[in-house]
């Protein structure tokens, strides 16, 4: 996995590198020192994995995970406990406080393998779910068994995703990278890192902010796409 640390101190980039060189599934292709930095550079290369502090010159982590691309998972790194609740709000992989112990950045770079593990085992025989396919969903001693176009909606909250299917939002244990790579692209498009939309249920398209869109849908939510999956959106949808 391609990573970047992000970090206006030296000595912590220095030690975090430093930990991260144990274990070989992770090289570091760069290094960022304030927000700014980190947008353009992680824009620009695509990273897999961003290892971001919070409280840094220019913009601070939360500003900097607005606006970048949706796919590179992000760990928060920062001396404070006091951000754990938001981290997780804006759908960050894991938080880490500094000094960051080895034992606890093993534990996440487990969880970066697991989201990232390849969909080859029996439980996903059925490599992408199309419209007119049956899914089974299970939510405590609840179950329903839709078909896949049912679906208008996707939302991660952290380790599970949210499913939105007529009145119902059962939650599943599944990462939404994973989900994604099953879905059929024709009807799903991936809005930015928390949501995943059914095309079909968009009912309008508007401009917003820094190049973005903001789509509505059918039963009025409003999703923001990012400035990268955008461009992606026009893309695909332009004639």
């Amino acid at each position: 996995m391609r990573a970047v640390i992000v970090d206006d101190e030296r000595l912590a980039r220095k030690e975090l590198r430093s930990l991260l060189s144990e274990h070989e599934n992770i090289e570091i292709i760069g290094e960022c020192t304030n927000g700014n930095e980190a947008i353009e550079f992680i824009n620009k290369n695509n990273p897999d994995v961003v290892f971001l502090d919070i409280e840094m010159p220019e913009k601070n982590g939360f500003e900097v995970i607005k606006e970048i691309d949706k796919s590179a998972a992000v760990i928060f790194i920062t001396a404070y406990n006091d951000y754990a609740l938001k981290a997780f709000e804006v759908n960050a992989t894991d938080y880490l406080v500094k000094p960051v112990d080895p034992e606890r950045l093993k534990e996440t770079i487990h969880k970066l393998k697991e989201d990232n593990r390849p969909i080859e085992t029996e439980e996903y025989k059925r490599s992408t779910l199309y419209a007119d396919d049956r899914i089974f969903i299970k939510d405590g001693e609840k179950c329903w068994f839709i078909k896949t176009s049912d679906i208008r909606l996707f939302e991660s909250e952290g380790n599970y995703v949210r499913v939105y299917f007529k009145d119902f939002k059962p939650l599943i244990l599944k990462s939404l990278n994973n989900l994604e790579k099953k879905l059929d692209p024709t009807l799903f498009f991936r809005a930015n890192r928390k949501f995943i939309i059914n095309l079909n249920e968009i009912e309008q398209i508007e401009n917003w902010f820094n190049n973005g869109l903001q789509a509505t849908l059918k039963d009025g939510k409003k999703i923001e796409i990012s400035r990268r999956q955008a461009v992606k959106f026009k893309a695909m949808m332009s004639i």
